[in-house]
């Protein structure tokens, strides 16, 4: 009933970040650090590991970043197993930031990286390696891919790199069940020495049975988040892939009681999930940005027109 190689990765805080500038509060933070600890799941990714040289700490919340100091406030005081992820994007990261494992409280350190830029991402992935962390690499857009390119790709990640887990990203929402499946088999056929993921979000309704889709054909990481909160369209629920995973080891109550008390009041405050716009956005395979910036303007429900600017027919 259930494969004991399989990892849940929580992305709440990192992917959720991207809908408010990552200035989630300690007060919640710690709340989904527990509830994640008392579940049993296997990692928390708490944000990104930007260069503050890059990106003005005074216009993002602390997440962006990510100091060790702020990552032990929500720590500490809390009995866990789960380990602490964060994420780190080609060309955003200074590699002096980040401390040998023994000196921080991340385990897990996965780059994030588009199929063009795959010998960045090696880099910075065989250079944390060498500082203790486990490590992963996370193809972003791979709907948008070319198959020789990810191919290519994929040989090389197999060949020089050091990462442990390599994740096919939905970054569009855009894959449907057929495609995931041709995608794993292809990553599983090539990456005879690591594990495949999957990080799927959910613009047409399909990040849960995509990721499941995935798990069937031998992907044992799967990234989730607490009541599909992530950008736009948000990502696989965690309370569902909980609910379909049947290791004894997972415990879905406190992620239920986090809803209850948290997530419910926050989806009155900010907006993500399936709606329109970002359906569409999924459906023509493109970034959500649009839809995001429709969502905050005057014709946040002027679906047809939004539809129509995308595919280049909007009447003069």
């Amino acid at each position: 009933m259930f494969r004991e190689k399989i990892k849940v990765l929580d992305c709440t805080i990192r992917d959720g970040g991207l809908m408010n500038n990552h200035e989630f509060d300690l007060h919640f933070v710690r709340a989904v650090y527990k509830a994640l600890s008392e579940a049993g799941v296997d990692y928390m990714e708490i944000g990104y590991k930007n260069s503050k040289k890059l990106f003005n700490p005074k216009e993002f919340g602390k997440w962006k970043f990510c100091d060790d100091e702020d990552i032990i406030k929500v720590t500490e005081g809390i009995e866990s197993k789960t380990k602490i992820s964060v994420m780190v994007d080609v060309d955003r990261v200074d590699i002096d930031d980040v401390k040998p494992r023994k000196d921080s409280p991340v385990a897990l350190i996965r780059v994030a990286t588009y199929v063009k830029d795959v010998d960045k991402a090696i880099f910075l992935a065989n250079h944390f390696d060498s500082k203790g962390y486990e490590t992963a690499v996370n193809i972003m857009a791979i709907s948008r891919a070319l198959d020789n390119e990810l191919t290519e790709c994929l040989q090389q990640l197999e060949k020089e790199c050091k990462a442990q887990v390599i994740n096919i990203v939905d970054s569009f929402g855009a894959l449907y069940q057929e495609t995931t499946e041709f995608l794993v088999k292809k990553a599983k056929n090539i990456l005879k020495t690591k594990e495949v993921g999957m990080h799927a979000h959910n613009n047409q309704q399909l990040a849960f049975a995509n990721t499941i889709e995935a798990i069937i054909h031998d992907a044992n990481y799967v990234d989730a988040t607490v009541y599909g909160l992530g950008r736009a369209a948000g990502n696989c629920p965690l309370e569902l892939m909980l609910g379909f995973l049947k290791n004894p080891k997972y415990d879905i109550r406190p992620i239920l009681d986090l809803i209850s008390k948290e997530f419910i009041l926050l989806s009155k405050k900010m907006e993500w999930g399936y709606v329109i716009p970002y359906a569409i956005t999924g459906i023509l395979d493109e970034h959500p940005r649009a839809a995001i910036a429709l969502r905050n303007s005057a014709k946040k429900d002027d679906y047809r027109e939004f539809y129509e600017s995308l595919i280049g027919e909007v009447e003069e």
